[in-house]
């Protein structure tokens, strides 16, 4: 099993011809609704590509006793995810708003809502007994996800941690808190930099001497996602592994990194060796692409292997 500890959005949509300026308004048309959330999002990418496999999914989360929440539990529900550890509280569902500009690129903020009302304590410990991969994000609190994923390490449970937003953590003793409690550490190229700015270990523009010094100083197989780069892994002792990316004329990154993310824990819970599982979460990120909306061009297990053949 699968368990994802994250956040649930409702993203609220507009597509311009180039994102805003600060103090600058631009015109779109229309406002599009989709199903979203960091962690909602790698769920659904989990739980669509292992349809058909041996690994469940479930997710640890909270939304709001509104509509928002209401759709985005049925929502889940429909591609497979178990709900069971999901509350309804008052606190609003969280919410997102995105733009997208005419090459796919966007701009996000959220509204985190009934995200930080997220607690360990949610995460049942028969439900970690079960699990092979634990997969959290930065949309939830910190110390919680931090809780999430010391049990998981004492359990033997691999935690899979996307550092996306970068932690608002200052210094490299906390830093290397997060980092040493994860065993797969994924980013894309600008957060790895970043990261490695706050350990003391900037390198300037190079995302793959940052992914390295990250994984050499605190032990994490360390996943740095690059667009249309593909992604890098690279292990502590430096050795490194590359999956490329398909090309693509994207539609809307919007998702991208998440479908990476919930493919890659779907391939390690079923016991892929790291570098073919990130294969194949490139693979299906570049799908995402194709569609607009975070969730809506998240393959499944046949067209994804149908895409890769």
């Amino acid at each position: 099993m699968i368990v994802i500890f994250g956040s649930i959005n409702m993203d609220l949509v507009a597509r311009v011809q180039r994102i805003a300026r600060p103090g600058e308004t631009v015109l779109s048309r229309r406002a599009e609704s989709f199903f979203g959330g960091k962690g909602a999002n790698q769920a659904v990418a989990a739980a669509r590509v292992g349809r058909g496999g041996p690994i469940r999914v479930a997710m640890v989360a909270a939304v709001g006793d509104d509509p928002f929440g209401k759709a985005c539990l049925d929502n889940l529900s429909r591609n497979g995810v178990d709900t069971g550890t999901i509350r309804t509280i008052e606190e609003p569902t969280g919410c997102a708003f995105i733009t997208v500009d005419e090459t796919g690129e966007n701009a996000i903020t959220v509204a985190s809502g009934a995200n930080m009302a997220v607690r360990a304590a949610d995460l049942p410990d028969s439900l970690l007994s079960g699990a092979s991969v634990v997969v959290l994000q930065m949309e939830v609190p910190l110390a919680e996800n931090l809780e999430v994923a010391a049990r998981a390490r004492r359990a033997g449970v691999k935690v899979v941690w996307n550092f996306a937003p970068v932690p608002q953590v200052s210094g490299r003793e906390a830093m290397a808190e997060l980092l040493s409690a994860t065993d797969v550490l994924v980013v894309n190229e600008h957060e790895a930099l970043s990261i490695a700015e706050i350990i003391g270990d900037a390198a300037g523009d190079d995302y793959l001497a940052a992914g390295a010094a990250l994984a050499r100083s605190f032990g994490p197989a360390c996943i740095v996602t690059a667009g249309s780069r593909g992604a890098f892994a690279i292990a502590p002792d430096g050795t490194q592994a590359h999956a490329a990316a398909r090309p693509i004329t994207p539609v809307d990154t919007t998702g991208a990194g998440d479908t990476f993310v919930g493919v890659l824990a779907n391939g390690l819970a079923e016991g892929l060796e790291i570098g073919a599982a990130m294969g194949r979460a490139c693979a299906a990120a570049s799908m995402s692409c194709l569609t607009p909306g975070a969730q809506a061009g998240m393959p499944d297990r046949d067209a994804l292997e149908r895409y890769i053949a």
